[in-house]
């Protein structure tokens, strides 16, 4: 008998200390080489965005991946890349930990649109008052200590 999934998760994970190292101007370039370690597990990536400070990404998980490996694996590598590449000179490594929130199948546009429009939704909202927001509505309790 063959297996079946489809497991999708809204990723998002920030920069140490929240600091807005990400210049926006070279953003493409990080998130086609995180698209590249997406791949490499056997992920399918439906959308990744982010801004100065923090990344969204919407994909499907390999059942043969654990959670927690396939994030160790993106931001390890990205983390190598991106201090390689220098277009990112100020950044310094990203934050411990991340929120991961699963979702059904036909939620999928609505996450692709919500990552899509990140930078209109920034103009309005704080990175933490997005998190707090997303940790409520996914009944997650909120550790203190990973707000800077």
């Amino acid at each position: 008998m063959s297996s079946y999934r489809q497991i999708l998760y809204h990723i998002v994970f920030r920069t140490k200390d929240s600091i807005k190292t990400l210049n926006l101007e070279n953003s493409e370039e990080l998130y086609k080489y995180i698209w590249g370690v997406i791949k490499g597990k056997n992920g399918k990536l439906y959308r990744i965005n982010g801004m100065e400070d923090h990344i969204h990404i919407l994909s499907d998980l390999h059942p043969s991946i654990a959670l927690a490996d396939y994030l160790r694996d993106i931001k390890t590598a990205s983390s190598i890349w991106i201090k390689e590449s220098g277009k990112f000179p100020e950044f310094y490594g990203w934050a411990d930990g991340y929120a991961a929130f699963s979702y059904a199948y036909g939620d999928k546009e609505t996450i692709i649109n919500y990552i899509k429009n990140q930078r209109e939704h920034h103009k309005t909202t704080t990175f933490e008052e997005e998190l707090r927001k997303l940790l409520i509505e996914h009944e997650v309790e909120i550790n203190e200590n990973f707000f800077p």
